[in-house]
């Protein structure tokens, strides 16, 4: 009895055990997935008979039965499905087969890849194998941040690093429908170009310049570098190819956390303690800098520098001179500037020698004396051709600008003047105003002072050179330009002080702003601006005199003066004046009253006509287009309102006409009216239209 039930729980617990068994294996059974490829068999039928790949929604396309869900389907599983889908079409599906022939990825490769893409791949792949069946990275492709792109969610993985260690657990897995995206480096720019990695090897690797490692100076090939890990200096000298020849290896700088540290790389190699090596952090900047030779230092050392064949550091014996210094360096070069040699005393005063003036005896000066500890320093000669203001000290140098040949800074000389400075810039060009040469000069206590000369006075008078305006070091002069005709001084007016201008206005050629000097005359200022054009009034110019502290008009007759060429009636013109030529036919109400006389009655052409002093009551009835065929001549009247009264005289032009005496012209002045009456108006004329009215009624009455 007890071994029946023994044997009976025996069973019972091996049954379970082959359920658990069963069921585990269902369980960890494969599944199928996206990109699957499903063969199918069954005799007899063609055209069923082939592969069948699971697409993108889970599907595969059966000939007459359309598309079936598959996916996520064991085989046992798989073939029940497509068994049912078969049997509405198909009646004997007994030798029917359906089975897994090929597990496969479908994934897509997008970005910074030769062939981007969808691909089916193995169901192993990896994502080195993808990379490949896209035909590899393009150069360019950023290896330390692959996008893995999974049901919206991205991973960033470091390909870099797994091809730098090989470790399969940093690359991710992958599934159907990934997406995996290869950005392009921040190196390669926001254009599209070809790239070289032979360039990018040249400037370093790196790709984000906050986290690099920079390396420059005298290595072979500086450049940002990727930091990794457990990197030393010694790692990131040899990817920048390796220091030069001429690298200062015992004072390399590093720059670390914000703190700067000296590693001496001599040193370390010397004795290969690690302990000496600096540490290396995401952002360092290491400096190789170039070898310098050891300082040369003593007690009793003199140093010499700058434009000799051999400056250094030398031994000072009791009985030194300066010259046994100097010619023991080898003497001054070609380049050196002799005139001012430098001696730098060990108390740090400064001493300046004239070595060229010393030997051709035109300075007077002391040798100067050199203990230990001093300095000689023999400037570089100033070269016209090199635009560097390093050159000469500010303190002994003149400003040139302007219109001269060469402007600049040049080097001065107590024995020079202006004449030898304006010559060592190659004098002024044709556009230089020589008559308004400004210089400004400094004194010792910084205050300016600011004189005007003219070159031009000095040159046709003949002065002597104490005439020239006294100029030192520090001293600016400038050579103004002339404008090339009235347009280009308009544009540029503001170049021009008032004080050296003359204003022309009205009917000339070409009005405007002028250049004037005191040799200059009215004529000279009038032909400038063209002459007076064809409607110039030329009896009545007007000069506004500004220059004698009050304003004060002259007018000017210059129809006169071509008359009679009397330089007399020719006003003088002074900077700052201002010249008004009128217009011929202007508007009546332009003319004053005064200057004018006007003409009414039986003329051709009544109205106000200007007069002057040398006129008659003949010509202006002339100017008026003389009397008309019903005028009055014998009773013309003449009323002066210029005089002190008011009066008025009658003149008999038919008596004048016949006499020819002058004499009885009445006087006429600026201001007078000339009045010509109809003969109508007058007592005879009355008289004879009332005698012929009478007898046109006698008549009548006879009739």
């Amino acid at each position: 009895m007890n071994l029946c039930r023994n044997l009976s729980l025996s069973l019972a617990i091996m049954m379970l055990t082959l359920i658990m068994l069963a069921s585990s294996a269902h369980a960890n059974e494969y599944q199928t997935q996206v990109g699957d490829e499903i063969k199918i068999l069954l005799p007899g039928e063609a055209e069923l008979n082939q592969n069948y790949q699971i697409d993108r929604q889970g599907r595969i396309i059966l000939p007459e039965v359309g598309a079936v869900q598959v996916v996520n389907q064991t085989e046992q599983q798989l073939a029940e499905t497509v068994r049912l889908a078969l049997s509405a079409i198909f009646r004997d599906l007994t030798n029917l087969q359906v089975f897994i022939n090929k597990r496969q990825l479908l994934i897509s490769i997008q970005g910074y890849v030769n062939q981007p893409g969808e691909f089916t791949l193995p169901a192993n792949s990896t994502v080195q194998t993808a990379l490949h069946a896209a035909s590899g990275l393009r150069a360019g492709a950023q290896l330390d941040k692959l996008q893995l792109q999974r049901n919206g969610e991205t991973n960033i993985f470091n390909y870099k690093a797994f091809l730098d260690s090989g470790d399969m657990s940093l690359l991710p897995e992958l599934k159907p429908l990934d997406v995996l995206f290869i950005p392009a480096s921040p190196i390669m720019g926001n254009v599209e170009q070809t790239f070289n990695p032979l360039n990018l090897a040249d400037g370093g690797d790196a790709a984000d310049d906050v986290g690099a490692v920079k390396v420059f100076g005298e290595v072979n090939r500086p450049g940002s570098f990727s930091y990794k890990e457990g990197v030393t200096l010694v790692d990131l000298l040899m990817r920048a190819g390796g220091v030069t020849r001429y690298a200062g290896v015992e004072q390399i700088r590093v720059i670390a956390d914000n703190e700067p540290t000296i590693f001496n790389l001599k040193g370390y190699l010397d004795s290969g303690n690690e302990k000496l090596l600096p540490n290396i952090h995401a952002g360092t900047t290491i400096f190789v800098p170039i070898q310098v030779e050891e300082v040369k230092s003593g007690a009793n050392t003199v140093y010499i520098m700058g434009e000799v064949d051999k400056p250094g550091a030398f031994e000072n014996k009791a009985g030194t001179t300066f010259m046994d210094i100097l010619a023991n360096a080898g003497g001054p070069t070609r380049f050196a500037e002799s005139r001012q040699i430098r001696v730098i005393k060990a108390d740090g005063t400064i001493k300046s020698f004239d070595l060229a003036g010393y030997t051709e005896g035109t300075v007077v000066q002391e040798m100067p004396t050199i203990a230990a500890g001093d300095a000689i320093f023999v400037p570089e000669k100033t070269d016209m051709n090199e635009k560097s203001w390093l050159k000469i000290a500010p303190n002994r140098a003149v400003r040139v600008f302007g219109e001269v040949v060469a402007p600049g800074r040049i080097e001065w000389s107590a024995e020079m003047n202006l004449l030898e400075l304006l010559a060592h810039v190659g004098g002024p060009n044709p556009k230089a105003d020589t008559a308004n040469i400004e210089i400004l000069t400094p004194d010792d206590n910084g205050n300016i002072t600011r004189t005007q000369f003219n070159l031009d006075t000095f040159m046709k008078e003949g002065q002597p050179d104490s005439a020239l305006p006294f100029i030192k070091a520090g001293s600016t002069i400038r050579v103004s330009n002339l404008p090339d005709d009235p347009s280009d001084n308009k544009s540029q007016w503001v170049r021009q002080s008032s004080d050296s201008s003359i204003y022309v206005f009205g009917q000339v050629g070409a009005p405007g702003r002028y250049r004037f000097t005191e040799e200059l005359h009215f004529l000279d200022i009038l032909a400038a601006a063209d002459g007076p054009t064809g409607s110039a009034d030329l009896h009545n110019i007007r000069i506004t005199h500004r220059s004698d502290g009050h304003a004060r008009v002259s007018q000017l007759n210059l129809n006169r003066y071509f008359d009679t060429g009397d330089e007399s009636l020719l006003p003088i013109v002074k900077p700052g004046d201002t010249i008004f030529v009128p217009e011929k036919d202007k508007q009546w109400l332009d003319e004053p009253s005064a200057r004018t006389v006007k003409v009414l009655g039986a003329v051709n052409r009544p109205g106000r006509y200007r007069f002057d002093d040398t006129m008659t009551l003949l010509d202006v009835l002339a100017e008026a287009g003389g009397t008309n065929s019903n005028a009055y001549i014998e009773k013309i009247t003449v009323v002066n309102m210029s005089c002190c009264a008011d009066q008025a005289t009658s003149f008999n032009l038919l008596k004048f006409a016949k006499t020819g005496n002058y004499r009885m012209l009445p006087v006429l002045r600026a201001g007078d009216t000339v009045f010509v009456p109809e003969k109508s108006e007058t007592f005879f004329e009355y008289f004879q239209d009332s005698l012929q009215v009478i007898l046109g009624i006698a008549v009548l009455g006879a009739l």
